[in-house]
């Protein structure tokens, strides 16, 4: 069943959103070479907790840390630990917090250094995706509208997108329904309505589609090795158009300052 939130139910999930927002530039500045995956992911414990909200990750389903960490061929999931980040590398960051009582779900994946230009291709199709999706958002449209957008973004340049792993409905739960594929064909239902909270979250493979989870039962990775990368907002239906809760400027696309910011297409 889809909860369809309130206004006030969707302020108080932009103010946790706007929160999770706040942690992303220490951690982006954060991923530099040598530094510890177990490093970032203090980071962003201790500054969810200083802006009065709990880690959401921390112990969900039995996962260790407070955030997820991915590197290069690494999709998501990846535990944070005593790996060294380098240069070159891609690192994908996954971040979730409860504050008064909702959830608030991000994602970004970092360049460290100087990459290749493929790797810094796959990293600006993967972010256009994701606003390609967002702008689909709309009441009156379907979820496959959204899914359908960002399947045929991704491909036109020719990465894939992860098939396994879908976005999400979200709110007092991290996972509600629907679920939310980066796959599919434009009018497939669900319908669109005001109030509809999702997690959209492209996960873009530089090669195949196809992914495995690693011994440790949480880091999913590409299959043939090809590096990977992520992007995640959670955005709001409104009678205005998607509103990303997500951000710390303005949360309506091609509004104001924010534009600049929440669509890298322009």
């Amino acid at each position: 069943m889809i909860n369809l939130k309130t206004a006030h139910e969707i302020d108080l999930m932009a103010r946790a959103g706007s929160l999770l927002a706040s942690v992303l530039p220490p951690l982006r500045e954060a991923c530099e070479p040598g530094v510890k995956t177990i490093e970032l992911d203090r980071i962003a414990d201790r500054l969810i907790r200083e802006g009065g909200a709990t880690p959401g990750f921390l112990g969900y389903h039995g996962f260790p840390r407070s955030i997820c960490v991915s590197i290069n061929d690494e999709a998501v999931h990846g535990i944070p630990g005593n790996r060294k980040v380098a240069e070159g590398d891609l690192v994908s960051l996954d971040l979730g917090l409860v504050l008064d009582g909702f959830w608030a779900d991000v994602g970004i994946t970092v360049g460290v250094g100087k990459i290749t230009p493929e790797a810094a291709r796959l990293l600006k199709v993967t972010e256009q995706a994701l606003y390609v999706g967002i702008d689909k958002a709309r009441p009156g449209g379907y979820l496959g509208d959204i899914s359908s957008a960002i399947q045929k973004h991704v491909e036109a340049a020719g990465f894939s997108v992860i098939r396994q792993f879908v976005g999400h409905g979200i709110g007092r739960e991290m996972h509600e329904d629907p679920q939310v594929p980066n796959f599919g064909s434009p009018g497939t239902p669900p319908k669109l309505k005001t109030g509809m909270t999702l997690a959209i979250e492209p996960m873009v493979n530089a090669g195949s589609h196809e992914v495995y989870m690693k011994p440790d039962g949480w880091t999913i990775c590409t299959a043939d090795g090809s590096l990977s990368a992520y992007f995640e907002h959670t955005v709001a239906i409104t009678d205005r158009g998607p509103m990303v809760l997500t951000s710390s400027l303005s949360p309506f696309r091609g509004e104001g300052r924010g534009s600049m910011t929440l669509n890298p297409l322009a």
